[in-house]
């Protein structure tokens, strides 16, 4: 027999994470050296924004969703919970680093490619969380994502 829970608290947390990130960009644009990438920076921001109004119109729409073939629910809780715990941007210490190091273009570069690769990870997860019919708004937020690193990529090749 299938077990079921809820995945308002997975969707909950993809809200969290793109509450983190735009914490992150707009740091990241307060402590840039140059008008370009404070703009680069302060783009990213205002997706993480959209991104999050979109996660926020799934949680009222998300319930119970069947657990995966090869997980108990313990097990998937866990295997979640690690994704989160390792999220680039609930490492500890990040606030106090970005202050140090964030006018480095390229250290903030390549921090934000790993935020990005663990929020799309993460949202990878999610897609088969959420109803059939609103996949669709987690996969652009996943295609996003995909975009973000490779805007990344091509700033830290010019950085």
């Amino acid at each position: 027999m299938a077990e079921f829970f809820k995945a308002a608290e997975v969707v909950a947390a993809a809200v969290e994470i793109e509450k983190r990130g735009q914490a992150f960009y707009r740091r990241l644009a307060q402590a840039a050296q140059s008008d370009e990438v404070k703009r680069f920076f302060e783009y990213f921001a205002a997706e993480e924004a959209r991104h999050e109004s979109v996660f926020k119109g799934l949680a009222r729409q998300v319930g119970p969703v069947e657990l995966p073939a090869w997980s108990t629910q313990e097990e998937y809780a866990d295997y979640l919970r690690a994704l989160l715990d390792s999220h680039t941007l609930f490492t500890p210490g990040l606030a106090e680093s970005l202050d140090d190091r964030g006018g480095d273009l390229a250290w903030a570069l390549h921090l934000a490619m790993s935020f990005e690769k663990d929020s799309l990870l993460f949202f990878m997860e999610m897609i088969s969380l959420v109803p059939q019919e609103q996949r669709v708004h987690v996969q652009r937020c996943i295609e996003e994502e995909r975009l973000h690193l490779r805007q990344l990529g091509e700033m830290l090749q010019h950085a």
